[in-house]
C-alpha cells in the first residue's frame, strides 16, 4: 500500500526470496566444506527465512520510497539513481553493523546459532551489497514507469530515459514555503 503498486511490490518481495535462497545455499556450502557441519537443525531455514525477510522488506521499502517520491518530478529511471544515491550509504552502513552483530553469533558454542548467525550475517551481506544496490536498481532501470502498475505513475509516457552514466546529482531537500498567514510584518 505504501508504494501504491502491485508490480514494485512482487518483484521486491521476489528479491528477498532470492537472497534467502542464496544466503541458505551459501551457508550450507560454508558449514559443509569449512566448519565440517552437515546436519542442521530442522527449524534452522525457517528462522533465517524471519530474519531475512523481515530485514530484507525494510530495506526495500527505504530504497522504494524515495525512488517513488523522486519518480514524480524525474521519471522513474532517473528515480532509481537518485534513490540509490540518497539512501545506498545508510543502507549499507546499516547492513553492515546488522551482519557484524549476528556474526558474533557465529562465535557461540551451540550450532544452531553458529549456523543462524552465519547464515543471517551471509543474508544481510547479500541482500544489502547485491540486491539492493545492483538488483532491485536494474529492474527499476528496465521495467521504468511500469514497475509502479497500476498506479497513476506507471501511465505516464513522458519518462525521460535512464543517463547512461554520469554523476547522480541528489536533490536538496525542498525548502519549506511560506504562507500568507506565516508571513507576519515587523515593526
Amino acid at each position: 500500500m505504501l508504494l501504491r503498486a502491485i508490480t514494485a511490490p512482487v518483484i521486491l518481495i521476489a528479491t528477498v526470496v532470492l537472497s534467502y535462497g542464496a544466503a541458505l545455499g551459501l551457508s550450507a556450502l560454508i558449514f559443509d566444506a569449512f566448519l565440517g557441519v552437515s546436519t542442521t537443525d530442522s527449524s534452522f531455514p525457517l528462522f533465517v527465512f524471519v530474519f531475512l525477510v523481515a530485514l530484507g522488506i525494510d530495506y526495500n521499502i527505504f530504497l522504494m520510497t524515495r525512488v517513488r517520491e523522486e519518480a514524480h518530478d524525474h521519471g522513474t529511471r532517473r528515480a532509481a539513481l537518485i534513490g540509490l544515491a540518497a539512501t545506498g550509504g545508510v543502507i549499507t552502513s546499516a547492513g553492515m553493523v546488522l551482519a557484524a552483530t549476528f556474526a558474533v553469533l557465529g562465535t557461540l558454542p551451540l550450532t544452531f546459532l553458529t549456523q543462524l548467525g552465519i547464515a543471517v550475517a551471509l543474508g544481510v551481506l547479500l541482500d544489502t551489497m547485491v540486491v539492493r544496490s545492483v538488483l532491485v536498481t536494474a529492474l527499476n532501470l528496465d521495467l521504468g514507469r511500469h514497475m509502479w502498475w497500476p498506479s497513476r505513475l506507471a501511465q505516464r509516457h513522458d519518462e525521460p530515459e535512464a543517463t547512461g552514466g554520469g554523476d547522480v546529482q541528489v536533490p536538496a531537500p525542498r525548502a519549506r514555503q511560506d504562507t500568507p498567514q506565516d508571513v507576519r510584518p515587523r515593526g
